[in-house]
Order: structure tokens, then C-alpha cells, then sequence
């Protein structure tokens, strides 16, 4: 056992782990760490903004089997960081935040950028941790990751006073320990396979992390075979093939009125991987009534809202193979299930919008044809959400990262990240330009670390969303919605990326090609009729 100090045995406890990468700004309260990194096989990427590096660790989480890990400085950094804890809290993404913090001798001083890191995470945490006991430094490290991935995933945050770091202690890497991913056991599965037996209006909804290739395309064999549709929730629309005849299209915001329909006609709800929630559920009004399943590996079942009758403490991978093994007899009400994807195709055919501007409808159309067949989409949160969510399929696993408790200016920092997990892999995002603004300062870390993707700037001059909900209830009084935007495409090319302005959707096609060849993160400026607020039903 060698003598270290505390800052590099966390980084070696990283690299056991087998942590790639940790998205950062850098800060004077946790150097030794930083100092750890300089020869480690960990790469920081160092971002502009900590708000956006806690974004991409989050992305990482939800991308990769690990939890993505941000390291920030106290005080201020700390507080710019907030967001994408909150946002993995409410996704159950996993995530690990290290916050450097002031020396223990200067705690409840009011020292420089000091503060209580209990007080302001513990609301929006599963754990948090302070690192006082130097030689403690392995088993902290491990225990956040461990608790990140383990039962419902979630971000733990990690404190690091400044002095405890530099601390010379003999100590060594700890195993990490495994997580379990547990399968269902035998009696669940026959108790599921007698209530399936008795529908016939079965439904699937899917969500939650931890959804493989394997698992879905399983699941979803498996479900065409005996007539269950299956419905996403929100933002969790990669986790079984659209291709699937299964596939009938998702809940919560901009969803179809067939599937709300859907949702409330059903006479059992198996929910694979999420619960009945709020936005699911519009808002605990839809779905309340049928018999209902849930099988996660959520103890608490923390969300769930409404009846159930039976709970399976499973992962969902290992769940959805083991049921996918399972023959029961279904007898499913006559058009329940062609009529469930006849609808969802007609959904998720673009048409035009009209208006001004470039028309999303039949870009969207056009996308399907461009994009790659893997290709990882990101977004934020806002309207122009809506045309990506509704239109561009997922026929990969773990191509999708979008914030599901709708957190604006997550969609380039995901794109930054998405590309850095998956260099092999198209990145395509589609940002409001209120969106994209928040945190588009994170084109600079894309063309330092060589992390190409296609942004698609939708620019309408407003918040969008909001100024709908204006209308709807202050009609003709429009108040704090206006936006003053620059021209995306030449601040795209001032970071010595691809930057091109679209006037019409005749154009799209050839400049996407010209972004796809460019090889850089690339911007492709869409300006949009601001009276445009969502889809055009069809």
C-alpha cells in the first residue's frame, strides 16, 4: 500500500470503476483532484459552463451503463450545477456531482463562496456525501456510484473540502461493488401471465433507464406476438424499436388523443420500468382505473400515483427477457392492437404546417429519410420539442436524451456528450432558440475535444410555450416572451464550426448534407413562423 493523497485516490477509484470521462469546470477548491487527472486515463472535458457539465454527465448516465460524473467548485459552481441534479432526480438518471468545498476549518464562518451542500441538495438527491475522512476517499467514490446505479437510479453528490483533498494517507482502490440487476421471480411471473389471461384490453407502458438492444427488441417481439400494445413514457421513447408492430407511440405532453384515449380504455396497465406519474398520466387523470402491474427495480415505487395490484422488483431488461420467454393465453378485444399502431403511423406522419419560415413538418419528413438508422437525437425542453418527439423514430437503444422534467438547454450539452459515448454514432439536436442559447456556449467544448454534431436552431422569436399558455389565459396580453436572437449560423461558424441558415424546408435536405460532410459540430439556422406553436394535427 503506497502513500497518495486523498484528490488521486479518487481519481484511481474512478478509473477501477472504469469511469471514461468527467465533465467539469475547473476550481481552486478541488486541484489535487484535478492534479490526479493530469495522468490519468479518466479524460476531463472541460466545459464552458458547469450547468452544461452537469448536463453531459447526465447524458453519459443515460447513454452509458455508468453514472456520468460532473466535478464543479463550491459556492457558485455548485449552484450552476443545480439544474442537471435536479433534472436526474426527476429522470432517475444516474449521475455523481463532486463539489469542491472550503477547508473544514472555515465551515459556518461565512467563509468565500461557502455553503451548506446538505441544505441544498438533500431535497433533490438520493444521497448526499462529504468527503471528511481522507483515507474514506475509495469507499465514498464507490458507495456514490454504487447508490447512482442501484433501485430506482438517481445523482449523489459528493463533497470535497479543499483540505481533506491534499491529505497524504496510505490507502488503496476498493472493489467496486456490483449492483444487482434482479430478474423476476417464478411466482410473479405466473401471477402476470394468469391477470394478462384475463384482459382484453392489455397495455405496455415502458420508461426508465437500463433498456439494451436485446431487451427491446425482445419485449417487443414478444408483445406483437400476442397483441399488447406498447406506449412510451414521456421521453423514454428509445426503449423498444418503432419499427415494431408493437409500437403504438407515447404519453405525456404531445401525445396523441388516441393514446390518452388508450390509456384510459385499458383493462390491465403492466408498467415496465416507470410508474403512473403526473405527466404520463395528464396530470393523474388518465389511466387511474384499470388493474394495474408495475415492474421496476423501485422498491418505493417513488411517483407512483393510483391503484395497483401487483408489484414485480425487477430491472427491466432482465424483466422483459424473462417475460419475452413466457407463452400466456391472451385473448385481446378484436382491433385493440392493429387499431394501436394504425393510429400511432398516422401520428407520426409529418404534414406540412404552414406558415412562414421554415416549415418543421416537412422537415421532419425529410430527417427520416436523412438521419442515420442509429443516429442519438437530443433536445431540451419547449415547443420545438414537440416535432422530434412526435416524428423521428428510434429503432436503437439508448439514442435518445431529452430531460423528462423539462429542463430547458440541455439539448447541445447532451449532443456534446452523446458524441464523445458514441464517436461512431450520427448526433442530431433540436433546439428552441430560447433552448439553445441557454447553454450553447458548449459549441466551444464540441470543437475542442472533436465532438461533432447537427443542431437544428428552430428560431421563432419567442418562448414559445409560454406565450401559448398566454394566450390561452391573457389573450391579446403578451408579457415576457419576446426573445432577440442572433444569427445562429454565424455564431456556429465563430467557434470555427459548420453554421448555415435554412429560409424554406426546400432547402433543408442539401444543407443537412452539407453539415453531415462538414465533419464538424455544425448549426443549421431555421427561422419559424412564431404564430407556429406545435404539429399540425392530422
Amino acid at each position: 500500500m503506497s502513500t497518495t493523497t486523498a484528490g488521486h485516490l479518487i481519481v484511481a477509484q474512478l478509473e477501477r470503476a472504469g469511469v471514461k470521462r468527467v465533465y467539469g469546470v475547473p476550481g481552486e477548491s478541488y486541484l489535487d483532484v484535478l492534479d490526479g487527472l493530469h495522468d490519468s486515463s479518466i479524460e476531463t472535458v472541460v466545459t464552458r459552463q458547469e450547468g452544461g457539465a452537469g448536463f453531459m454527465a447526465l447524458t453519459e448516465g443515460r447513454l452509458t451503463e455508468l453514472p456520468g460524473v460532473a466535478m464543479v467548485t463550491r459556492g457558485p459552481g455548485a449552484a450552476n450545477a443545480f439544474i442537471a441534479i435536479h433534472t436526474a432526480y426527476q429522470d432517475a438518471t444516474p449521475l455523481v456531482l463532486f463539489v469542491g468545498l472550503i477547508p473544514v476549518a472555515d465551515r459556518g464562518r461565512e467563509s468565500f463562496q461557502e455553503f451548506d451542500i446538505n441544505a441544498w441538495f438533500g431535497s433533490t438527491a438520493k444521497k448526499v456525501l462529504t468527503l471528511d475522512d481522507a483515507a474514506s476517499a475509495a469507499r465514498v467514490v464507490d458507495d456514490a456510484i454504487f447508490t447512482a446505479l442501484s433501485g430506482r437510479p438517481g445523482p449523489v453528490v459528493v463533497g470535497l473540502p479543499e483540505d481533506v483533498l491534499v491529505h497524504a494517507i496510505e490507502a488503496a482502490t476498493v472493489e467496486p461493488r456490483p449492483v444487482s440487476r434482479p430478474a423476476p421471480a417464478v411466482p410473479a411471473l405466473e401471477e402476470l401471465e394468469a391477470r394478462l389471461a384475463t384482459a382484453a384490453k392489455p397495455l405496455i407502458v415502458v420508461g426508465g433507464e437500463g433498456w439494451t438492444q436485446e431487451s427491446g427488441d425482445a419485449l417487443a417481439n414478444w408483445a406483437a406476438g400476442h397483441g399488447i400494445p406498447i406506449l412510451s413514457d414521456f421521453r423514454a421513447y428509445d426503449a423498444v424499436p418503432h419499427s415494431s408492430d408493437a409500437y403504438a407511440g407515447f404519453l405525456g405532453y404531445g401525445r396523441s388523443d388516441a393514446n390518452a384515449a388508450r390509456l384510459d380504455a385499458a383493462d390491465l396497465i403492466l408498467f415496465i420500468g416507470c410508474v403512473r406519474s403526473d405527466v404520463l398520466s395528464d396530470g393523474y387523470t388518465l389511466g387511474l382505473s384499470p388493474e394495474t402491474i408495475v415492474a421496476n427495480a423501485d422498491a418505493d415505487l417513488l411517483g407512483h400515483f393510483g391503484r395497483l395490484d401487483q408489484q414485480i422488483l425487477a430491472d427491466v431488461s432482465a424483466f422483459s427477457l424473462a417475460l419475452a420467454a413466457t407463452q400466456p393465453q391472451l385473448e385481446s378485444a378484436a382491433g385493440w392492437f392493429s387499431g394501436a399502431r394504425a393510429d400511432q403511423l398516422k401520428f407520426s406522419t409529418a404534414h406540412p404546417d404552414g406558415g412562414a419560415g421554415v416549415d418543421l413538418g416537412v422537415v421532419m419528413e425529410i430527417l427520416k429519410q436523412e438521419m442515420d438508422d442509429d443516429a442519438i437525437v437530443t433536445f431540451g425542453a419547449g415547443n420545438h420539442a414537440l416535432w422530434p418527439a412526435r416524428y423521428l423514430p428510434h429503432n436503437s437503444a439508448n439514442s435518445l436524451a431529452a430531460p423528462r422534467n423539462g429542463a430547458m438547454g440541455m439539448g447541445i450539452p447532451a449532443a456534446v456528450a452523446a458524441s464523445l459515448a458514441y464517436p461512431g454514432r450520427q448526433v442530431i439536436s433540436v433546439a428552441g432558440d430560447g433552448c439553445f442559447m441557454m447553454n450553447g456556449q458548449e459549441m466551444a467544448t464540441a470543437m475542442a475535444y472533436g465532438a461533432p454534431f447537427i443542431a437544428l436552431v428552430v428560431d421563432n422569436g419567442i418562448f414559445a410555450t409560454i406565450r401559448e399558455h398566454q394566450e390561452n389565459h391573457y389573450p391579446g396580453r403578451p408579457s415576457g416572451t419576446h426573445m432577440t436572437n442572433p444569427d445562429f449560423a454565424a455564431l456556429a461558424r465563430s467557434y470555427g464550426g459548420y453554421g448555415e441558415r435554412v429560409e424554406t424546408a426546400d432547402g433543408f435536405a442539401a444543407a443537412f448534407r452539407r453539415a453531415v460532410e462538414s465533419g464538424l459540430p455544425a448549426v443549421l439556422h431555421l427561422p419559424q413562423d412564431p404564430t407556429t406553436r406545435s404539429p399540425k394535427s392530422n
